[in-house]
């Protein structure tokens, strides 16, 4: 049986901050719009092109996004993509797409970090403190 794959790996910059929602039961949601490029060639030239994606993350990771990522944040997120449609408000069916991220991992180095917070999420670990009683 063939089975199907639905997986999707961004790394691109936040347009905005995340926007921050409680639903009825108090689950976390956070929404944000993140850009990637693209290069393109265009006669003898390479030139980027902007791609945007809505991202939607839920629970611990919306709270985690909120509380993190700012605009500009360089990001990591990997997710799969989503259409899903409701009626607004006039009777109109309008439909979306979206990635529901199921990770992220902020990019940025500490001092690049737009919210300026300390996570403790850095790519190396911390140095050891140096001793100034060294046995040897």
């Amino acid at each position: 049986m063939a089975r199907g794959l639905n997986k999707v790996l961004l790394i691109g910059r936040l347009g905005a901050d995340p926007e921050i929602r409680y639903t009825s039961d108090g689950t976390a949601v956070a929404n944000f719009s993140m850009a990637t490029n693209r290069p393109i060639k265009r006669g003898d030239q390479w030139e980027e092109e902007t791609d945007w994606h809505r991202i939607v993350a839920w629970r611990r990771l919306a709270e985690v996004c909120g509380e993190y990522l700012r605009k500009g944040s360089n990001v990591f997120v990997e997710g799969q993509i989503r259409t899903r449609s409701w009626e607004d408000r006039d009777g109109n069916k309008r439909w979306t797409t979206e990635v529901v991220a199921r990770d992220m991992m902020m990019l940025d180095s500490k001092g690049d970090r737009a919210s300026g917070t300390e996570t403790g999420t850095d790519l190396e670990p911390p140095q050891p403190p140096i001793e100034d009683d060294v046995p040897f």
